[in-house]
């Protein structure tokens, strides 16, 4: 991070506003615009000086771009330095302070417009949903099995593969390092972002990618969790190699899904891939990845039994089979 940079680009007092609303909360640059009250072309100048200058980073999902503070470690100490002079500057600068305390009423309309539509996404699909849910062991139970299967070694770095509604984000949020919440969904997403967004910012990130094709660089997590997604991939293997390439030596991956089953129907309601899986295809395809598969955790009580899969990575192993894309991607 050069200095001079970084301070050319704090000599704007909308710049400084985003950067004290980026401390917050992750923002679109629509929504950014809406609490500025500028139009989004301007606001897109401040933003690219901010973003040169490492203050903020960019991240598209879909047709919409995201703006956070920068997660990485560089710079941090003076990024920390910046928000610490920001707060105390919105306590003592009369005008400083007013303009941030309209922004954070703004900031709360946000969320609420948010809610409200992950709401709506629930009452479309509540049907579908409740219809799932009443043929296997109830929700409560499995994630407290889940946090007992995990709770031997700390978590560090999680992995939320296919977070759907965020609710595993939210449930291991106080227990891990960071949590990045990666869906393929971008509505689906938009809900995830409701239900963490009260969350820090800097404990929670949220990605759109394919569990196919992470987009993540080799050995960055050292906990990895597909609860509820295996069922939906055609390729099995392909998926679990991706986990297993961004899984560091010696971390773990949890595994939450149906064992296998007859209901065929699922196949067109509910579009799953896979009915299930059996104790054997699982550790066949854990070990493959180059994960030792622990003794499973079966969780019965409806007609369709959940099943707990857990292995651990070892140090030398690597999968045995990789996406093509990822493949070509990582060359």
């Amino acid at each position: 991070m050069l200095i001079d940079a970084l301070f050319k680009a704090l000599a704007d007092p909308t710049r400084l506003r985003i950067a004290r609303l980026l401390s917050a909360m992750e923002l679109a640059v629509g929504e950014l615009a809406q609490v500025l009250g500028q139009s989004q072309p301007r606001v897109s100048r401040h933003i690219g000086i901010l973003c040169d200058a490492g203050l903020a980073e960019r991240r598209r999902e879909g047709s919409w771009v995201f703006l956070r503070a920068p997660s990485g470690e560089e710079g941090g100490p003076v990024l920390a330095a910046l928000d610490r002079l920001l707060a105390i500057a919105e306590r003592e600068n009369e005008d400083f302070g007013r303009l941030c305390a309209q922004d954070r009423d703004k900031l709360a309309a946000i969320r609420r417009a948010r809610e409200s539509n992950a709401e709506d996404y629930f009452a479309r699909h509540a049907g579908e949903w409740d219809e799932l849910r009443a043929l296997h062991t109830g929700e409560a139970q499995v994630e407290r099995a889940l946090v007992e299967a995990l709770a031997n070694t700390p978590l560090g770095a999680v992995l939320d593969i296919g977070t759907g509604t965020g609710r595993m984000a939210e449930l291991f949020a106080d227990k891990a390092e960071r949590i990045v919440a990666l869906d393929k969904n971008l509505e689906m997403l938009r809900v995830a972002r409701a239900k963490l967004q009260h969350l820090p910012i800097a404990q929670i990130e949220l990605v759109q990618g394919d569990f196919a094709d992470l987009p993540f660089s080799a050995a960055s997590f050292d906990t990895v969790l597909l609860h509820q997604v295996l069922h939906f991939a055609q390729e099995p293997a392909q998926a679990l190699a991706e986990a297993a390439r961004v899984t560091r030596g010696g971390g773990r991956i949890a595994i939450v899904d149906f064992a296998a089953h007859d209901r065929e129907e699922l196949r067109g309601r509910h579009q799953h891939a896979r009915l299930g899986f059996t104790d054997r295809q699982m550790q066949d395809l854990l070990g493959q990845a180059g994960f030792a598969a622990m003794r499973p955790i079966a969780l019965e009580g409806g007609e369709l039994v959940v099943k707990i899969w857990l292995g651990n990575r070892s140090e030398s192993a690597g999968p045995t089979y990789v996406a093509a894309s990822s493949a070509r991607k990582r060359a």
